[in-house]
Protein backbone atom coordinates (compact mmCIF):
# COMPACT_ATOMS: atom_id res chain seq x y z
CA UNK A 1 0.00 0.00 0.00
CA UNK A 2 1.14 3.35 -0.87
CA UNK A 3 0.52 6.32 1.99
CA UNK A 4 -0.29 9.71 1.20
CA UNK A 5 -2.28 12.58 3.12
CA UNK A 6 -6.20 12.61 2.99
CA UNK A 7 -6.83 14.97 4.57
CA UNK A 8 -7.44 18.32 2.18
CA UNK A 9 -7.53 21.92 2.31
CA UNK A 10 -9.32 23.69 0.11
CA UNK A 11 -8.65 27.46 -0.23
CA UNK A 12 -11.84 29.63 -1.70
CA UNK A 13 -13.23 32.86 -1.42
CA UNK A 14 -14.81 33.59 1.93
CA UNK A 15 -19.01 34.26 0.58
CA UNK A 16 -19.39 37.01 3.25
CA UNK A 17 -21.29 40.45 2.73
CA UNK A 18 -18.30 42.39 4.49
CA UNK A 19 -15.35 44.15 3.73
CA UNK A 20 -13.55 40.57 4.80
CA UNK A 21 -15.06 39.00 1.42
CA UNK A 22 -11.97 38.73 0.08
CA UNK A 23 -10.29 36.82 2.90
CA UNK A 24 -8.84 33.27 2.02
CA UNK A 25 -11.52 30.71 3.59
CA UNK A 26 -10.32 26.97 4.14
CA UNK A 27 -12.10 23.81 4.44
CA UNK A 28 -10.10 21.02 5.42
CA UNK A 29 -11.99 18.10 4.05
CA UNK A 30 -11.56 14.52 4.98
CA UNK A 31 -11.78 11.53 2.83
CA UNK A 32 -12.71 7.58 4.04
CA UNK A 33 -14.94 4.76 3.60
CA UNK A 34 -18.19 3.19 5.24
CA UNK A 35 -16.43 0.71 7.21
CA UNK A 36 -13.39 -0.35 7.21
CA UNK A 37 -13.13 -4.57 8.43
CA UNK A 38 -13.90 -6.36 5.04
CA UNK A 39 -12.00 -9.70 4.34
CA UNK A 40 -12.65 -9.21 0.69
CA UNK A 41 -10.07 -5.72 1.35
CA UNK A 42 -7.88 -8.71 2.28
CA UNK A 43 -8.51 -10.53 -0.94
CA UNK A 44 -8.43 -7.95 -3.32
CA UNK A 45 -4.97 -6.75 -2.34
CA UNK A 46 -5.78 -3.23 -0.34
CA UNK A 47 -4.34 -4.98 3.10
CA UNK A 48 -1.36 -6.99 3.07
CA UNK A 49 -1.96 -10.92 2.83
CA UNK A 50 -3.37 -12.84 5.98
CA UNK A 51 -4.18 -9.67 7.65
CA UNK A 52 -6.40 -10.07 10.82
CA UNK A 53 -9.58 -8.08 11.30
CA UNK A 54 -7.62 -6.89 14.65
CA UNK A 55 -5.27 -5.47 12.67
CA UNK A 56 -7.40 -3.31 9.85
CA UNK A 57 -8.22 -0.16 12.38
CA UNK A 58 -4.31 0.23 12.29
CA UNK A 59 -3.68 -0.09 8.70
CA UNK A 60 -6.93 2.11 7.76
CA UNK A 61 -5.64 4.56 9.97
CA UNK A 62 -2.31 4.91 8.28
CA UNK A 63 -4.02 5.99 4.87
CA UNK A 64 -6.79 8.10 6.22
CA UNK A 65 -7.93 10.32 9.13
CA UNK A 66 -11.63 9.53 9.34
CA UNK A 67 -13.92 6.45 8.96
CA UNK A 68 -17.88 5.68 9.07
CA UNK A 69 -18.57 2.96 11.87
CA UNK A 70 -21.28 0.43 10.21
CA UNK A 71 -21.05 -1.76 13.68
CA UNK A 72 -23.05 1.11 15.54
CA UNK A 73 -26.13 0.46 13.00
CA UNK A 74 -26.05 -3.33 13.83
CA UNK A 75 -25.36 -3.23 17.18
CA UNK A 76 -26.11 -1.09 19.90
CA UNK A 77 -22.86 1.11 20.67
CA UNK A 78 -21.12 0.22 24.15
CA UNK A 79 -18.71 2.60 25.93
CA UNK A 80 -16.76 -0.22 26.73
CA UNK A 81 -16.26 -1.29 23.28
CA UNK A 82 -15.50 1.86 21.99
CA UNK A 83 -13.25 2.52 24.79
CA UNK A 84 -11.17 -0.26 23.23
CA UNK A 85 -11.52 1.10 19.73
CA UNK A 86 -10.66 4.05 20.79
CA UNK A 87 -7.29 2.61 22.16
CA UNK A 88 -6.33 1.02 19.12
CA UNK A 89 -6.93 3.69 16.34
CA UNK A 90 -4.24 6.28 15.67
CA UNK A 91 -4.22 9.05 17.42
CA UNK A 92 -5.14 11.23 14.48
CA UNK A 93 -8.30 9.22 13.12
CA UNK A 94 -12.23 10.66 13.53
CA UNK A 95 -15.14 8.47 13.78
CA UNK A 96 -18.78 8.99 12.34
CA UNK A 97 -20.83 6.82 13.84
CA UNK A 98 -23.98 5.79 12.38
CA UNK A 99 -27.28 5.62 14.36
CA UNK A 100 -28.85 1.97 15.01
CA UNK A 101 -31.25 0.44 12.93
CA UNK A 102 -33.67 0.08 16.27
CA UNK A 103 -33.92 3.60 15.84
CA UNK A 104 -33.96 4.07 12.06
CA UNK A 105 -35.27 0.99 10.31
CA UNK A 106 -36.50 -1.33 12.71
CA UNK A 107 -38.47 1.30 14.79
CA UNK A 108 -40.12 0.59 18.20
CA UNK A 109 -42.11 1.97 20.77
CA UNK A 110 -38.87 2.18 22.99
CA UNK A 111 -36.58 4.22 20.48
CA UNK A 112 -36.41 6.34 23.49
CA UNK A 113 -34.97 4.92 25.62
CA UNK A 114 -32.68 2.83 22.91
CA UNK A 115 -31.45 6.64 21.85
CA UNK A 116 -30.55 7.02 25.55
CA UNK A 117 -28.58 3.78 25.37
CA UNK A 118 -26.97 5.03 22.12
CA UNK A 119 -25.43 8.24 23.69
CA UNK A 120 -24.05 6.69 26.82
CA UNK A 121 -22.15 3.94 24.35
CA UNK A 122 -20.53 6.64 21.98
CA UNK A 123 -19.84 8.91 24.83
CA UNK A 124 -16.12 7.89 25.10
CA UNK A 125 -15.42 9.42 21.42
CA UNK A 126 -15.69 12.72 23.01
CA UNK A 127 -13.68 15.13 20.74
CA UNK A 128 -13.31 12.44 18.04
CA UNK A 129 -16.55 12.13 17.07
CA UNK A 130 -17.15 13.71 13.56
CA UNK A 131 -20.65 13.24 13.47
CA UNK A 132 -23.61 10.67 14.14
CA UNK A 133 -25.06 9.78 11.20
CA UNK A 134 -28.96 9.20 11.17
CA UNK A 135 -29.95 7.51 8.17
CA UNK A 136 -33.50 6.85 7.31
CA UNK A 137 -34.68 4.30 4.23
CA UNK A 138 -35.96 4.31 1.50
CA UNK A 139 -40.00 4.15 2.50
CA UNK A 140 -39.44 7.04 5.03
CA UNK A 141 -41.37 9.53 3.77
CA UNK A 142 -41.71 12.93 4.56
CA UNK A 143 -45.14 12.57 6.79
CA UNK A 144 -45.69 14.40 9.70
CA UNK A 145 -45.68 11.09 12.09
CA UNK A 146 -42.37 10.45 10.04
CA UNK A 147 -41.19 14.67 10.27
CA UNK A 148 -42.14 14.11 13.96
CA UNK A 149 -40.25 11.33 14.76
CA UNK A 150 -37.62 12.82 12.89
CA UNK A 151 -37.66 15.89 14.97
CA UNK A 152 -37.85 13.72 18.22
CA UNK A 153 -34.20 11.63 17.19
CA UNK A 154 -32.67 15.54 16.18
CA UNK A 155 -33.58 16.80 19.67
CA UNK A 156 -32.33 13.89 21.82
CA UNK A 157 -29.02 14.08 20.16
CA UNK A 158 -28.84 18.19 19.68
CA UNK A 159 -25.80 17.90 21.89
CA UNK A 160 -23.80 15.96 19.19
CA UNK A 161 -22.67 16.66 15.85
CA UNK A 162 -25.46 14.90 13.57
CA UNK A 163 -26.14 14.52 9.73
CA UNK A 164 -29.10 13.26 8.40
CA UNK A 165 -29.41 11.21 5.43
CA UNK A 166 -32.41 10.58 3.35
CA UNK A 167 -33.59 7.90 0.61
CA UNK A 168 -36.87 9.27 -0.32
CA UNK A 169 -37.16 12.02 -2.46
CA UNK A 170 -40.11 13.54 -0.38
CA UNK A 171 -37.33 15.35 1.36
CA UNK A 172 -35.53 17.36 -0.87
CA UNK A 173 -37.25 20.54 -0.46
CA UNK A 174 -36.49 23.85 1.14
CA UNK A 175 -38.73 23.60 4.56
CA UNK A 176 -36.62 20.61 5.27
CA UNK A 177 -32.90 22.32 4.82
CA UNK A 178 -34.40 25.32 6.20
CA UNK A 179 -34.92 23.53 9.26
CA UNK A 180 -32.29 21.10 9.18
CA UNK A 181 -29.93 24.55 9.07
CA UNK A 182 -32.12 26.08 11.57
CA UNK A 183 -30.97 22.82 13.93
CA UNK A 184 -27.31 23.09 12.78
CA UNK A 185 -27.90 19.73 11.32
CA UNK A 186 -25.63 18.34 8.56
CA UNK A 187 -28.34 17.33 5.15
CA UNK A 188 -26.03 14.34 3.70
CA UNK A 189 -25.38 14.60 0.00
CA UNK A 190 -25.81 11.29 -1.59
CA UNK A 191 -24.29 9.73 -4.84
CA UNK A 192 -26.41 6.32 -5.83
CA UNK A 193 -28.24 5.58 -8.94
CA UNK A 194 -30.38 8.41 -10.29
CA UNK A 195 -33.90 6.56 -9.45
CA UNK A 196 -37.12 9.10 -9.71
CA UNK A 197 -38.12 8.16 -6.05
CA UNK A 198 -34.58 8.60 -4.60
CA UNK A 199 -33.08 11.64 -2.73
CA UNK A 200 -31.28 13.65 -5.48
CA UNK A 201 -27.67 14.59 -5.72
CA UNK A 202 -27.50 18.48 -4.05
CA UNK A 203 -25.13 21.05 -3.09
CA UNK A 204 -26.98 21.86 -0.23
CA UNK A 205 -24.81 23.40 3.02
CA UNK A 206 -27.59 22.75 5.77
CA UNK A 207 -24.38 23.16 8.34
CA UNK A 208 -21.34 25.21 7.75
CA UNK A 209 -19.44 23.49 10.66
CA UNK A 210 -19.54 20.56 8.55
CA UNK A 211 -20.51 19.01 4.98
CA UNK A 212 -21.48 15.11 4.56
CA UNK A 213 -20.92 13.43 1.05
CA UNK A 214 -21.85 9.59 0.84
CA UNK A 215 -20.71 7.79 -2.37
CA UNK A 216 -22.80 5.02 -2.82
CA UNK A 217 -21.65 3.75 -6.39
CA UNK A 218 -23.93 4.28 -9.55
CA UNK A 219 -25.06 0.11 -10.24
CA UNK A 220 -28.42 0.23 -11.29
CA UNK A 221 -29.13 -3.38 -11.71
CA UNK A 222 -27.22 -3.83 -8.07
CA UNK A 223 -29.34 -1.55 -6.32
CA UNK A 224 -32.43 -3.12 -7.45
CA UNK A 225 -31.29 -6.41 -6.30
CA UNK A 226 -31.17 -7.70 -2.35
CA UNK A 227 -27.75 -8.57 -2.97
CA UNK A 228 -25.66 -6.29 -0.69
CA UNK A 229 -22.43 -7.74 -2.60
CA UNK A 230 -24.03 -6.43 -6.10
CA UNK A 231 -25.54 -2.99 -4.70
CA UNK A 232 -22.48 -1.63 -3.74
CA UNK A 233 -20.03 -3.14 -6.75
CA UNK A 234 -18.97 0.10 -8.84
CA UNK A 235 -16.04 1.61 -9.19
CA UNK A 236 -16.01 5.30 -9.86
CA UNK A 237 -14.08 6.78 -12.77
CA UNK A 238 -11.69 9.36 -12.72
CA UNK A 239 -14.02 11.48 -14.92
CA UNK A 240 -17.16 11.19 -12.28
CA UNK A 241 -14.99 12.04 -9.47
CA UNK A 242 -13.67 15.05 -10.93
CA UNK A 243 -17.37 15.94 -11.93
CA UNK A 244 -18.34 15.12 -8.60
CA UNK A 245 -15.82 17.28 -7.16
CA UNK A 246 -16.28 20.36 -9.68
CA UNK A 247 -20.13 20.79 -9.80
CA UNK A 248 -21.04 19.57 -6.02
CA UNK A 249 -17.79 19.44 -3.73
CA UNK A 250 -15.67 22.62 -4.34
CA UNK A 251 -19.00 24.58 -4.20
CA UNK A 252 -20.27 23.21 -0.61
CA UNK A 253 -16.61 23.49 0.25
CA UNK A 254 -16.70 26.87 -0.02
CA UNK A 255 -19.68 27.16 2.66
CA UNK A 256 -18.60 24.88 5.20
CA UNK A 257 -15.32 24.84 7.57
CA UNK A 258 -14.84 21.04 7.02
CA UNK A 259 -16.29 18.16 5.36
CA UNK A 260 -16.09 14.03 5.51
CA UNK A 261 -16.38 12.47 2.20
CA UNK A 262 -17.21 8.93 2.48
CA UNK A 263 -16.89 6.12 -0.13
CA UNK A 264 -19.87 3.30 0.67
CA UNK A 265 -18.77 1.15 -2.58
CA UNK A 266 -16.61 -1.38 -0.96
CA UNK A 267 -17.00 -4.73 -2.84
CA UNK A 268 -13.58 -5.44 -3.90
CA UNK A 269 -12.12 -2.87 -2.16
CA UNK A 270 -13.21 0.17 -4.29
CA UNK A 271 -14.18 2.38 -1.06
CA UNK A 272 -10.71 2.63 0.04
CA UNK A 273 -8.94 3.40 -3.76
CA UNK A 274 -11.64 5.36 -4.81
CA UNK A 275 -11.42 7.81 -1.47
CA UNK A 276 -7.05 8.16 -2.85
CA UNK A 277 -8.43 8.99 -6.00
CA UNK A 278 -10.71 12.06 -5.17
CA UNK A 279 -8.03 12.73 -2.17
CA UNK A 280 -5.87 13.38 -5.35
CA UNK A 281 -8.10 15.30 -7.38
CA UNK A 282 -8.88 17.91 -4.77
CA UNK A 283 -5.45 18.11 -3.66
Amino acid sequence: MTAFPCRVDIETPLQLQSSSSSSPHKCALYTGTCGYSYTEWVDSGFYPPKTKQSEMLDLYGRLFSVVELNYTWYQMARADAISRMIAKAPAHLLFAAKLTRTMTHEVSGDWRDQLALYREGIAPFKKRLAAILVQMPPDFDRTIENRNYLGGLLDGLHEFPVAVEFRHRSWAVDSVFAELERRRVSLVTVDEPGFKQLFPLLDVVTNPALLYVRFHGRNNAGWRSSNMQKKFDYDYSSDELEQIAETYIRPMAARARRGILFFNNHVRSQAPRNAQKLAKILR
